[in-house]
């Protein structure tokens, strides 16, 4: 299920079957909009009762992430105006973002070639990434945050370089 009310430039989507509680993945999706650039100081989150409505989820289990994140600063509510972004976690631009996803869109094309599905391109890919992390000098071989990411609400109008 996914949620983009009013103008929000992010949808929620959750996967029942992740294991992972749902205010998390509400958390999580927001955090990996924000180090992607998809959601930017100034956005506004979807309004809990929007999200409430199109997730048929608890309206405690929204306001629980949207608390989490204002506790790690990362947004803040405003009184009958809704939720909005405070700060950002991105780290690249938008134009270097199109850059590597050109490659990666070619990557995932083959894998479904080959004949993998989805499950098995996200094992394969968190396989390689927990690999390349480990022979880093310094990595730990965590990999973090390989659950459901937040999705553009029509990136190419409202952010033109992201598809």
């Amino acid at each position: 299920m996914t949620v983009d009310k009013e103008g929000s430039p992010i949808e929620f989507r959750l996967d029942p079957s992740s294991g992972v509680p749902t205010y998390l993945q509400l958390v999580q999706q927001v955090e990996h909009a924000l180090r992607l650039g998809y959601l930017n100081p100034g956005d506004q989150l979807p309004k809990v009762r929007d999200v409430v409505a199109a997730l048929t989820i608890n309206p405690n289990t929204v306001l629980k992430a949207y608390k989490e994140l204002d506790t790690k600063g990362l947004t803040e509510g405003r009184p009958g105006q809704g939720t909005f972004v405070k700060a950002t976690l991105s780290q690249v631009t938008l134009p270097e973002l199109s850059g590597l996803r050109r490659p990666l869109l070619g990557w995932l094309s083959d894998a479904e070639k080959a004949g993998l599905d989805e499950d098995g391109i996200v094992a394969l890919f968190t396989s390689v990434m927990r690999d390349f992390f480990k022979s880093r000098p310094n990595g730990s071989g965590s990999v973090h945050g390989t659950e459901g990411i937040a999705h553009p609400a029509k990136a190419t109008d409202r952010r033109k370089g992201i598809a």
